[in-house]
């Protein structure tokens, strides 16, 4: 009976002393940086008197997100972020300050985004496919859901992706997209013969550090 529990106790040593098995790899939680990202808008003129008219260039100034990345399955990353509407800013260069005020206005009130119904933009991923990119960087493509003006409709975002040795996420994408798809008309004047297009660019240069970091 003594060499029975002389037995089970060393058996006992031995599964203290053995190592854990290691937990699955979890996400890694990251916040976009706003002061080192940049979101812009592009809308270009368009009608027949488009000669009198000029191409917009919006910027986002106050934005926020998280990106859960998994470094080992990039399948399994997620990112949402949301833009607070009012933010929109005008930028045009070489436009006076009297006409980016005007476009402003009209861009922010009730005919065009409406900022007081919509006060949020908000990207929320659903699925990410990746594939290598050049110089060490990963080429994804981001599926989600885009709420714009009070309403959602599915967005695939080409991304380009670099992981810095700091663990800083870098991305960069540009994808398009039509006004109409969300309700909003695209812009018109003098009689509809000068107008914006419907499609949109948007470009994104996206910034994210681990939380907490």
């Amino acid at each position: 009976m003594a060499g029975v529990k002389t037995a089970a106790v060393s058996l006992l040593s031995v599964l203290v002393l053995l190592p854990a098995p290691s937990a699955p790899a979890a996400h890694v939680a990251y916040s976009i940086d706003p002061q080192q990202s940049k979101i812009e808008i592009q809308v270009a003129k368009d009608g027949f008197l488009k000669a009198f008219g000029h191409d917009h260039l919006v910027s986002a100034t106050r934005y926020s997100g998280e990106v859960q990345f998994d470094s080992e399955k990039v399948e399994e990353s997620s990112v949402v972020f949301t833009v607070e509407t009012a933010s929109l800013k005008v930028i045009d260069p070489g436009e006076s300050e009297k006409d980016r005020n005007e476009v402003q206005a009209t861009m922010l009130g009730k005919d065009v985004l409406d900022t007081a119904q919509h006060p949020q933009i908000k990207f929320s991923s659903s699925s990410v496919k990746s594939k290598p990119g050049n110089n060490g960087s990963l080429a994804l493509l981001v599926e989600g859901t885009l709420l714009l003006h009070g309403t959602t409709k599915p967005l695939t975002v080409p991304v380009t992706l670099r992981v810095g040795n700091d663990g800083t996420l870098t991305a960069d994408a540009e994808v398009s997209m039509l006004q109409s798809d969300f309700g909003i008309t695209p812009y018109k004047a003098v009689g509809g013969t000068v107008r914006v297009k419907d499609k949109l660019k948007l470009t994104f240069h996206i910034i994210a550090r681990k939380a907490g970091a």
